[in-house]
């Protein structure tokens, strides 16, 4: 049985510091200091300098997208979670650079048009912010419900993709 060998790096962001962890050299988390439905920090595996594979590709190019050069991500991901999480993860990455979807939308593009709370939860439970771009999905009213980063990073977050689209 392979034991999953798991690595972690600290990156800057506008956002504040983002933790970056690797599953055998496969990017599997990015999580936001203070993120709801964090995993425990030991559950990380050893940090690592930044230089270290994969990290300075998913750096670069989260420098890109936070410098408004990037809109979406070309990394390849080992996403953790049951089959409908990873449906929903699997759709968040449709959703186009500056735009928003509400949860019947994205329910609805996954043949679930009912699960939209089902859709919230998992949406909640992403592990990989950010790249995967669950702040982009709002309430039907076009309210900025929950986000695990925190709805005023989420408010940042779309506003800096509107503004950068409008460029």
């Amino acid at each position: 049985m392979h034991l999953a060998r798991k690595q972690h790096t600290v990156v800057d962001s506008p956002y504040g510091p983002l933790t970056v962890v690797a599953t055998d050299g496969v990017l599997s988390g990015l999580y936001m200091t203070g993120q709801r439905h964090r995993p425990a920090e030991e559950s990380f595996g050893e940090r690592v300098a930044a230089c270290e594979e994969p990290f300075p590709e998913v750096a670069r190019q989260l420098t890109a997208y936070f410098a408004g050069e990037l809109t979406s991500f070309d990394l390849p991901l080992r996403l953790e979670g049951t089959d409908f999480q990873r449906r929903v993860w699997d759709q968040l990455v449709r959703i186009p650079y500056g735009e928003t979807w509400s949860y019947g939308k994205l329910a609805a593009e996954l043949g679930r048009p009912t699960a939209s709370r089902a859709v919230g939860l998992a949406n909640g439970k992403n592990p990989v912010g950010i790249i995967v771009p669950c702040h982009r999905v709002i309430g039907a009213s076009g309210a900025m419900t929950g986000y695990g980063g925190g709805v005023e990073r989420k408010v940042r977050l779309l506003a800096f993709e509107a503004g950068a689209r409008q460029l």
